[in-house]
């Protein structure tokens, strides 16, 4: 950080107070060229040189003269000195950069000009009345009402409301406008993730469940020096501190009303995400226990009070980290404790709290200017990534939740408890430049905002499957016929190859629209061949295996159903389901478990752990039957196990078959009928 504080200096040298250098890096990997260029609005300088004579004396040298502040110059120590819903540090000199104050919009010039102040509403007059009239004649109403004393809580001034947020925040949250930040590397979040003042840290990995799990993090635990995964090993210890301080990592995925209509059949998927899961971590993976894997959704709240109530309990600072568009900042106001606070009394309590910096509003034009700048530089330290905390508060302002990527700019740190802890809201990393192919109109379409219920699309031979008009799916294997569900925001078009490759290309007038930016047919490429390797025969069969019908084994079926999930980054997937024949016996290896090679795919990954069986398992199955992916730049495609969401969650099921009554057992009637019988009988 030595290159932003000497970048700092040069900015004081300068004679031009409003005059900022463009950085490359984002605001809150620099906070010095803001804090220079707020320090340096307060004040004017000016010096005199010195004139030396033969008899080696000098003029005594004039000390800087500082001018008194004006009005307009003390509204601007006024600012919060940080955006509530962006992160970035407050300033007034560039208004293309995030953070930049507007001081004649009519918000702005309220909050600082203090008119908020007057509007306090009669109805909470009333209350505050009937409540101390209450006190008065008994106390212990207000214990039973949870109303705790006034005096034991901090409280800020009366009559001011929440601040303003920037013109970025404010275009992006009411015109839907807005311009994406550079997101930061994984290194920069390690920078400031080692700059915590909290020895217990807890890291939640956040994944979105519309492309999970494309939106892990890869080797996260190795750059964040993160306690390693707890194995099966029921020795193994649960955590372990490096360099005094204790970080762990939990896994959240978030966004789970997309996958099921039911919070019951989320929880029920619970064993298919952790085996995603640990495919994905790849060799990390296998032996870990996983059991720090949550499934939440902050739009039904589903396991939401559980989360929060897992981060009051734990304290210390708490880091959602994760990829753009992700949903970090919707559910950070979700599991956020809010108007929970702990005693101050304890001696431990008052040395763990996190020390406030006096707010520069409340500074008044009689005060010292040199006090102004000390107090500004002690603030925003040059050499810090990690920006100071904010005012605890009982009910905080959440960062702002948009779709725009990269809505987040700095961290935002959000204190709780009495310092018990903070949750900081960081940056997203970037995720794919998918959205950059679409056209501007179209690209709030590519999020997944609920969940979707596809129509079943059968590909035939020479057919192709078009999503948005940019995206294709061609089968490969002939005289096949493939079964498609597009769970994705994406239309859908069947069509013959011939036509597809003219519409993803632009090269062929059609009226099937193509959601794609000119020029991108030019760069469409293959991204690979993903084979349905993958056994769904016993989930698709029905009453064929069922247990309660015909209960036929799945070895003794003449065919097999295959099915992979073809993954779209950030978008959703795509469900392939293909029915083959079983192969002959005399074509397969004599072995004693030869159904077994059906699922070798599934099964081998999850017990073999040699390299040399990692690679046996890696030899493609000629039968299987496989597709052909083509995108922009052959990228943002995937592959993953089926999770079967057509057949179990494409219907959302009655109430009645979730909470049917049994049936009404007979016995009494039974009984009742013989005891008539012997009654007629003696009569």
């Amino acid at each position: 950080m030595s290159v932003c504080a000497g970048g700092a200096r040069l900015v004081r040298r300068a004679g031009h107070p409003f005059r900022t250098p463009v950085a490359e890096l984002p605001l809150f990997l620099c906070p010095g060229w803001i804090g220079a260029s707020r320090a340096q609005f307060h004040y004017q300088q000016s010096y005199t040189t010195s004139t030396q004579t033969l008899h080696l004396t000098s003029t005594p040298t004039r000390l800087p003269q500082f001018t008194k502040l004006q009005p307009s110059d003390l509204l601007l120590t006024k600012l919060p000195p940080q955006c509530s819903g962006c992160g970035a540090l407050s300033q007034v000199v560039d208004k293309d950069e995030a953070g930049y104050y507007n001081l004649k919009r009519r918000s702005v010039s309220e909050y600082l000009r203090g008119k908020s102040a007057l509007r306090r509403s009669e109805e909470d007059a009333i209350i505050e009345k009937s409540l101390q009239a209450a006190a008065a004649i008994d106390p212990e109403i207000l214990k039973q009402l949870s109303f705790q004393n006034s005096k034991s809580q901090p409280a800020g001034p009366l009559g001011v409301t929440d601040p303003p947020l920037c013109d970025r925040c404010h275009n992006i949250k009411h015109h839907d406008t807005g311009v994406s930040i550079h997101h930061p590397s994984i290194y920069s979040i390690k920078d400031t993730l080692f700059e915590s003042p909290h020895k217990i840290n807890h890291v939640y990995h956040i994944i979105d469940a519309a492309d999970f799990p494309m939106s892990i993090i890869p080797g996260l635990h190795k750059l964040l020096h993160i306690t390693p995964q707890r194995s099966l090993n029921r020795r193994s210890k649960t955590g372990k501190f490096y360099q005094g301080k204790k970080t762990e990592v939990s896994f959240v995925i978030t966004r789970s009303d997309l996958l099921a209509p039911k919070k019951e059949q989320v929880n029920a998927m619970m064993p298919y995400l952790r085996d995603v899961l640990r495919d994905a971590l790849g060799r990390a993976g296998k032996g870990s226990r996983l059991g720090n894997v949550r499934c939440v959704s902050a739009k039904q709240g589903w396991w939401t009070k559980e989360l929060k109530e897992d981060i009051w309990k734990r304290g210390g600072a708490g880091w959602m980290v994760g990829k753009v568009n992700v949903g970090k900042s919707q559910l950070f106001g979700e599991i956020f404790p809010k108007g929970r606070r702990e005693s101050s009394t304890a001696p431990e309590r008052e040395s763990a709290e996190v020390s406030q910096v006096p707010l520069l509003g409340e500074a008044t034009p009689s005060a010292n200017l040199e006090e102004l700048e000390s107090v500004s530089n002690e603030y925003l330290d040059t050499n810090s990534l990690l920006p100071p905390a904010q005012e605890e508060t009982d009910y905080p302002e959440m960062p702002l939740v948009s779709s725009l990527p990269g809505t987040t700019a700095s961290p935002i740190r959000v204190p709780y408890g009495n310092g018990r802890g903070e949750l900081i809201d960081l940056p997203g990393l970037a995720r794919g430049d998918l959205e950059l192919h679409v056209q501007p109109e179209h690209r709030p379409s590519l999020i997944m905002r609920s969940r979707i219920r596809p129509e079943q699309q059968s590909i035939k031979p020479g057919q192709s499957l078009l999503l948005g008009g940019f995206i294709r799916i061609t089968p490969i294997t002939p005289n096949l016929v493939f079964l498609a569900y597009s769970f994705n925001p994406l239309k859908p078009h069947l069509t013959s190859t011939e036509k597809a490759i003219g519409t993803q290309t632009q090269t062929r007038e059609s009226n099937v629209e193509n959601i794609s930016v000119p020029g991108t047919g030019e760069n469409i490429a293959s991204a690979g061949r993903f084979h349905l390797k993958w056994d769904v025969t016993k989930q698709r069969t029905g009453p064929v295996t069922a247990r309660e019908a015909a209960n036929i084994k799945v070895e003794r079926l003449p065919y097999r159903v295959m099915a992979a999930d073809i993954l779209i980054e950030g978008v959703g997937w795509v469900e392939l389901v293909a029915q083959i024949r079983r192969q002959p016996s005399a074509m397969l290896p004599e072995t004693k478990e030869r159904n077994d090679d059906w699922t070798r795919g599934e099964k081998a990954e999850r017990h073999k752990t040699d390299e040399k069986y990692e690679k046996e398992d890696e030899e493609i199955d000629p039968d299987w039957p496989s597709v052909e992916v083509f995108s922009p730049d052959g990228k943002f495609i995937g592959v993953r196990r089926p999770m079967n969401a057509w057949v179990n969650f494409a219907k959302k099921p009655s109430e009645k078959n979730l909470k049917s009554r049994p049936r009404r057992s007979m016995k009494g009637m039974k009984k009742l009928a013989k005891s008539r019988a012997r009654a007629g009988a003696y009569v």
